[in-house]
C-alpha cells in the first residue's frame, strides 16, 4: 500500500491482475469470501429501504457494475427485478455467470464484456449498483462513468455505490491490483461534482476488524443543480 502523489492507475494492470483470479466467491472478494453473508444481508436491507421509500424506483431493470461471477446478481438483484444487465470486463467471469446464477438465468439480461471507464449505459436502469469496483477508476473516469450513469437511470432511478473508505482521510494506493481507495470525503466530493445528491447512507456492519470501513451511498439526480448547469451551458453556447 503507498500513499504518493506519483501512483497512477494502470488499467492494464489491473486487468492482468484479475486474468489471473479464479472464478469463485472467495476469488472476487479477495480471500474474504466468508464476508459474503453478512455483505449481502447489509445491502438487502439497504436495498430494501429504497424500494418502500416514498418515491421509489421501478423493479423492471438493475445493472450490475463490476459484476464479476454475479454473486451480487444472483443474491440480490435477480430477487428484486425482472431483468439485471451486468458489466464485467474479464472474460472468464462474464463467462462464469451464467453458471452461477443457475435456475435464474432467464432474469439475465445484457451482459457488458467491457471496463466500466468505456461503458455507456442507455437510459434504463431503475437501479445502478456499483461495488469494490470504483477504486480502479481515475478520478476523471470515476466522474465521467458516474455522469454516464446519472443520465441512464429511469424515472426515481437510483445509483448506489457501496466501497471500501479509508479511515485516514486520505486516499490509499495499491500497487498491487493498480487500485485506490478513497477517504469518504473524497466520495462526497466527487458525488457533488457530478451533481448527484445523496438520499441515504449507511456504514456497512457486521464485517471483521482490521479492514477498510464499508459505506453504502444512494444517489439520485440533482435537477437543480442540472438544470441550472444546462441553462449556463445555453448561455455560453448562444
Amino acid at each position: 500500500m503507498i500513499e504518493n502523489d506519483d501512483f497512477n492507475i494502470n488499467y492494464e494492470k489491473s486487468l492482468q491482475y484479475w486474468a489471473d483470479i479464479p472464478p469463485t466467491v472467495d476469488g472476487v472478494l479477495g480471500g474474504f469470501g466468508f464476508i459474503s453473508s453478512a455483505d449481502i444481508e447489509g445491502s438487502e436491507m439497504f436495498l430494501k429501504t429504497l424500494l418502500t421509500s416514498n418515491t421509489p424506483p421501478s423493479t423492471n431493470t438493475a445493472l450490475d457494475c463490476g459484476a464479476g461471477i454475479g454473486r451480487i446478481t444472483k443474491q440480490l438483484l435477480i430477487p428484486h427485478f425482472k431483468t439485471v444487465d451486468v458489466v464485467e470486463p474479464d472474460e472468464k467471469f462474464i463467462n462464469a455467470i451464467k453458471e452461477y446464477v443457475g435456475e435464474h438465468q432467464s432474469k439475465l439480461g445484457t451482459l457488458f464484456k467491457v471496463s466500466l471507464q468505456e461503458f455507456k449505459p442507455v437510459r434504463k436502469y431503475d437501479v445502478i449498483w456499483n461495488q469494490w469496483v470504483l477504486g480502479y477508476l481515475t478520478d476523471d473516469d470515476l466522474e465521467a462513468y458516474l455522469i454516464r450513469c446519472r443520465d441512464s437511470l429511469s424515472e426515481n432511478g437510483i445509483i448506489v455505490v457501496k466501497e471500501n473508505v479509508t479511515s485516514s482521510g486520505r486516499s490509499e494506493k495499491d500497487t498491487t491490483d493498480s487500485s485506490v481507495t478513497r477517504s469518504f470525503k473524497q466520495y462526497i466530493k466527487i458525488f457533488k461534482k457530478c451533481l448527484l445528491k445523496r438520499i441515504k447512507q449507511c456504514k456497512q456492519a457486521n464485517f471483521p476488524n482490521g479492514i477498510y470501513p464499508v459505506y453504502m451511498f444512494a444517489l439520485v439526480p440533482n435537477y437543480k443543480d442540472i438544470e441550472k448547469t444546462n441553462k449556463g451551458n445555453c448561455a455560453l453556447n448562444s
